[in-house]
Formats: C-alpha cells, sequence, structure tokens
C-alpha cells in the first residue's frame, strides 16, 4: 500500500476517533494528546542521523564536483521568489475576500512569545563543537552546519578521509532504511495525530467567530498547494516536468504536514519522497531539504501576515494603508528565515512576532487567534513541506541531478 494511502486512512480515522469522544472528558482529551506527542516524537526519531550523514556525504560529492554553490544560489533563488510571492499572495487574496471581524477577548492574557535570535545565534557555534550534536529535536541547524564543515573537511587529502568517507556512506544508507521503517509504519501513529486534530478543530468551530478565517485559509493554501505552485514547477522545468505527477509525488508529506503541524515530523517523510518519487539523487536533495526547512518557510510567515491582516482589520474600522501593507510583507519575509528553531509551532510565532514588530498597540492583537494557534501552523506547515517538496525537485531539474520514476513506482 502507498505511503500517502496509510497516512492518509489513519488521519481519517483519527479524525472520526476525535469528532465522537466525549470533548469534556479530560482523561480521554488527555490521553489522545499524549498519543499525538509520542507519534510526532516517532517521526522525528530517524531524522538526525538520516540527514546529517546524507548531508555530510552530498557536501563532499557536491564539492568533488564543484557544484555545491550552483545549487545554493539555485535553492536560495527559489526560496527568495516563492517567499515573496507566497506572502504576497495571500496577503492580496485577504484584502480581496476579507474575513468577518473577531471580536476582542483578549483581556487578562499574557504571554510572552519571542525569537530570541541572539540566543539562537549563540547556539549555531557553541564552543564545543561536539556540543552541536546534542539536541532536543528542535532546533536542528547546529547539526547541520556540524554535517557541512564535517563533509568539507573529507576533501582535505582523500588518502586519508577515504575510510572514513565509505564510513559515512554506509551510514547515510543504513539509516536510510532505518527512516524506512518508519515511515511504513507511521499511518498508524497518525490516528492519534488525526484524533487530537479533530478535537482540538472541534472546539474552534464551536467560538463560530473564527469560521470565516478558517475557510479562507484553507481554500487558499488548497489552491496555492495544489494548482498555483504546480504551475510554477511547470514553467520553471518547462516540457521536462510533469508538474501534476510531481504533485502526486508529495502527496505523503501534505498530508503529515497538515495534521502534525511540525517540519521535523514530515522531514523523514520528504527524504524519501525525494528520492523515491520525485527522483532526485541524494547530492541534491541531502542539502536543498535541509536549506528548504530552515529558511523556506513562507507559508507560515504567509499564515502570520493573513492573521494580521485580519486582527487590524478587528480592532479598527480604518483602512490599512499601501505602506503598512509593504511592511507587513517585508517583516514577514524577514521573519519567515528566522524560524528554524519553530519547527512545531512556527506560523503562530510568525505571528507574535509580526505583531511585536508592527506595533502601534497590536502587539498582543495574536492572542485572539490563540484559540486557532494549531490551524494557523497546519496550514502554515502543510504549505512549507509542499514548497520543501516541489522546490528540492526543482533544484535536482535544474542542477542535472534527478532521473524521472514512473507514477507506479511511487510510494
Amino acid at each position: 500500500m502507498k505511503v500517502w494511502i496509510k497516512l492518509l486512512i489513519g488521519s481519517l480515522l483519527g479524525l472520526i476517533l476525535g469528532f465522537v469522544v466525549p470533548q469534556d472528558n479530560l482523561t480521554i482529551v488527555g490521553a489522545i494528546d499524549w498519543l499525538a506527542k509520542l507519534a510526532i516524537q516517532i517521526g522525528r526519531y530517524s531524522l538526525v542521523p538520516t540527514l546529517a550523514f546524507s548531508l555530510v556525504i552530498a557536501i563532499y560529492e557536491l564539492r568533488q564536483d564543484k557544484e555545491m554553490w550552483p545549487l545554493i544560489f539555485r535553492t536560495a533563488g527559489i526560496i527568495a521568489v516563492s517567499s515573496v510571492f507566497i506572502i504576497g499572495s495571500g496577503m492580496l487574496v485577504t484584502l480581496l475576500f476579507p474575513p468577518a471581524r473577531i471580536p476582542i477577548l483578549i483581556e487578562g492574557q499574557k504571554e510572552s512569545l519571542s525569537l530570541d535570535i541572539s540566543q539562537g545565534l549563540l547556539q549555531l557555534l557553541p564552543s564545543n563543537m561536539l556540543a552541536s550534536l546534542v539536541t532536543d529535536g528542535n532546533f536542528l541547524l547546529p547539526i547541520w552546519i556540524f554535517a557541512i564543515f564535517l563533509g568539507a573537511g573529507f576533501s582535505y587529502d582523500r588518502v586519508y578521509t577515504k575510510p572514513v568517507i565509505s564510513l559515512v556512506d554506509s551510514l547515510s544508507r543504513i539509516f536510510y532504511y532505518i527512516a524506512i521503517f518508519f515511515s511504513e509504519i507511521l499511518g498508524i501513529f497518525m490516528i492519534g495525530i488525526g484524533a487530537f486534530w479533530a478535537v482540538r478543530f472541534q472546539t474552534a468551530l464551536k467560538a463560530q467567530v473564527f469560521r470565516d478565517i478558517i475557510v479562507l485559509l484553507a481554500i487558499y493554501a488548497l489552491l496555492l498547494c495544489f494548482v498555483i505552485l504546480p504551475l510554477f514547477l511547470y514553467l520553471l522545468g518547462g516540457k521536462r516536468s510533469n508538474p501534476w505527477k510531481q504533485l502526486y509525488g508529495a502527496l505523503g508529506p501534505a498530508i503529515a504536514g497538515l495534521f502534525s503541524g511540525d517540519l521535523n515530523f514530515t522531514l523523514p517523510l520528504l527524504i524519501r519522497h525525494a528520492k523515491e518519487n520525485h527522483g532526485v539523487q541524494r547530492r541534491s536533495n541531502a542539502l536543498s531539504l535541509v536549506l528548504f526547512s530552515t529558511f523556506a518557510r513562507a507559508g507560515s510567515a504567509m499564515v502570520a501576515a493573513i492573521s494580521l491582516i485580519v486582527i487590524i482589520k478587528s480592532y479598527s474600522s480604518l483602512g490599512i494603508s499601501a505602506r503598512d501593507l509593504f511592511t507587513i510583507l517585508l517583516f514577514a519575509g524577514v521573519i519567515s528565515v528566522l524560524l528554524p528553531r519553530h519547527p512545531g509551532n512556527g506560523a503562530y510565532i510568525a505571528l507574535a512576532v509580526l505583531c511585536g514588530w508592527y506595533g502601534k498597540g497590536f502587539e498582543t492583537g495574536y492572542l485572539i487567534l490563540k484559540p486557532i494557534a494549531f490551524y494557523l501552523v497546519a496550514i502554515g506547515t502543510m504549505i512549507d513541506v509542499m514548497v520543501a517538496s516541489l522546490g528540492t525537485y526543482a533544484v535536482g531539474v535544474l542542477s542535472g541531478f534527478q532521473q524521472d520514476r514512473e507514477t507506479r513506482h511511487f510510494i
């Protein structure tokens, strides 16, 4: 059975379970919450060794072929263009089809959320290089930097490094097959994730005031992921690419991203789908996926920008000036590359920071959307996952590191 079908069935069973359990039974809801957290941890379990060893080999091979910087620049270009378009188009849709105002219900609420950029920078290059390998599973950029330096060091003297290169290459392949095992059984654990998603979604629907923004985000996210992005892929790849085929190949990670809301949870799936569905070689997909998952969070930033516009309209009857719109676009674009420490709550953190940076009395405005924070994160993560999946394919095609796969062989 295809992986995406397993994930879909598990998610649907979870949704049914979540909608039928009694919402007022805290014991049952707590158990479902625990199962969802367990599932997220299991999904992340094989990520670091699988991608880290693959990244080391990718850097080494790309440097040998003198293709590392061209691939980085291609990836950065796609990230920049896609980020501006996704955030800008989301803001435009919100202005054309504005959701209803949301009542201000934040009296007495207090919450402090920030990017804590200074602390993140200190963690990138710790005083002990090996300390980069110690992580809680959220902030993985220090590990990627360590892997990049190690891969670059392999080019020093191949007489001495050849045995280590063979070892790392073998470990990369071993952990890849371990990741395959977890991806095959992940559908079972999606039941817990889907159930917890349904429990929270039911609570959000009962409030009624959030229905407009929920519908707007759902419709535009589906249009963006399943129509607009594939069209861009076609324009980028021309006759060489079949965007609908690649869209089909990305369904598994998209489903996992929507219901988990966790980018690190989907990365092992993205690695496998990039190779077995999109046909992108390891030397390209390992580096591209690291860059996309770290710096291409335009989906989360777009959700934050849309939410801020809704908040402004809820607070004030005055219109939003062109200068304010440009400010929101600029701030959201900057925030989209500053979210590597937040793989599981990117959109809500982005909204909180965006409100703070925008100011003008809206510093705590994000609190009115706290009841649907999980939904904002889910939509943002699904878009981020689709950008990473299709973007990795595009980079592979442009770099000559992609081979077509027949649809019947897709996982």
